[in-house]
């Protein structure tokens, strides 16, 4: 081979030096290609017990780890020779329309996260053109969501309060500030052994032990932020103090019913789903009943440790209830494919919770704008290489589910997981 000098007006042109960003929150957040990378941003940027909090489920985590792992046990099998050059990701869910298939899930505490909170959400959401829920344990009112985005479309998580005219009068305040979907939240008669919370004392306002402190020193951008800003307001809750336990079995009551539900039911003029359904013959039951919407959840995994794995209860209660009612689903949802499979064994949308609390502690609103781009680029992506032009398109037959956890010699229930 002949050698020869390098043209330097070549060389120019081969060696084009990127021009460095100079806003160290876009840099950051422009590096972040997966959830995953926002996790590890937000794990670098937030004091333990706020980041654990999000984090962690209860007791050992099982119930975490397997629905986790349920998304990766699955196989796609693509369509070829098909007309993808453009997909369409819009569907209409609950009565109204989402851009994408899925919603930003209801999450308690938010603004201890990042003190933007469930604004910053709100905000993504609206600019996304997808439903955003505020929790029951919100640290945001509903009437101030409803002021930052009075054009987004707004989902209320309830849960049923000891005092029940705190739970009616949230209802009221909700169907008056425009919101359009209630989750009656059915899994929660007290709440599970959060371990992680506990060892770390997470509280309400955050306890300053020598852990906290030791823990502050490289994060001082979060405590300038939380000390800087409104003190936290909760969505329900009159007293603001205590350990997140206490303050989640102040909001919770073992006695809930079905006389509740009515009752709420009657209340509620929009559309009301039914939140954490872990069983075929509950699906079956709410089904009966005429709700608008079952969401299959075992709350991320953060209540009862074992419980059923949402996605892989999906498509049993698809072929029995899909055609009568609107199935939604969450826990464990981490990618785009993650919510392709879903939709493509019956879900007709997916909720993100712990994703879009990744984005917010990475960088704000614009983190949660970031989780959203990158769950949409995943989605549109894996509809095209699998075929699909719409989400109508999805099937079963473009998934597999691949079983670890099979009942002990009862191999031939499988089908229930499939």
């Amino acid at each position: 081979m002949r050698r020869q000098l390098p043209d330097p007006q070549e060389l120019l042109e081969l060696m084009q030096f990127k021009t460095p960003d100079l806003n160290a929150r876009r840099r950051r957040l422009s590096s972040a290609l997966t959830i995953e990378d926002l996790r590890a941003i937000a794990k670098r940027r937030t004091p333990r017990a706020a980041f654990d909090y999000t984090d962690g489920a209860a007791e050992g985590e099982i119930s975490l780890a397997r629905a986790r792992q349920a998304f990766s046990d699955v196989e796609f099998h693509p369509g070829v020779l098909k007309d993808v050059s453009d997909v369409d990701t819009s569907r209409e869910v609950l009565g109204g329309p989402s851009a994408m298939p899925f919603a930003i899930a209801p999450t308690g505490f938010t603004r201890l996260m990042q003190t933007e909170g469930e604004i910053a959400g709100a905000g993504a959401a609206q600019a996304a053109g997808i439903p955003f829920s505020l929790s029951t344990l919100g640290t945001t009112s509903i009437e101030d969501v409803t002021a930052a985005v009075p054009r987004g479309r707004k989902w209320f998580q309830l849960y049923v309060m000891r005092k029940r005219e705190t739970s009616y009068d949230l209802v009221e305040r909700a169907a008056k500030a425009g919101f359009d979907t209630l989750q009656f939240t059915v899994d929660t008669p007290v709440a599970g052994a959060r371990l992680r919370d506990t060892r770390n004392g997470f509280s309400i306002p955050p306890q300053l032990t020598a852990r906290t402190v030791i823990d502050a020193i490289p994060r001082p951008w979060w405590w300038f932020d939380f000390l800087t800003t409104p003190t936290l307001e909760f969505a329900s809750l009159s007293s603001t103090g205590g350990t997140v336990g206490e303050l989640l079995d102040s909001a919770m009551d073992p006695t809930i019913s079905f006389e509740d539900l009515e009752i709420i039911r009657g209340l509620w003029p929009g559309k009301l789903v039914i939140k954490g359904v872990q069983t075929l013959e509950d699906a079956k039951t709410f089904t009966d009943l005429g709700v608008d919407g079952i969401i299959l959840s075992n709350h991320g995994g953060r209540q009862l440790d074992r419980a059923p794995v949402p996605f892989h209860l999906l498509p049993a209660v698809a072929r029995e209830v899909g055609a009568h009612t609107e199935i939604g689903i969450d826990t464990g949802i981490m990618h785009g494919a993650d919510i392709v499979a879903a939709v493509a064994l019956g879900a007709r949308y997916t909720l993100i919770g712990r994703a879009y609390l990744y984005g917010l502690m990475a960088g704000g609103r614009q983190g949660v704008d970031r989780t959203i781009e990158i769950l949409s680029e995943q989605i549109v992506r894996t509809m095209k290489l699998l075929g699909a032009h719409t989400l109508d398109e999805l099937e079963p037959a473009h998934v597999t589910q691949l079983h670890r956890l099979l009942p002990r010699g009862a191999e031939g229930a499988a089908h229930t997981a499939r």
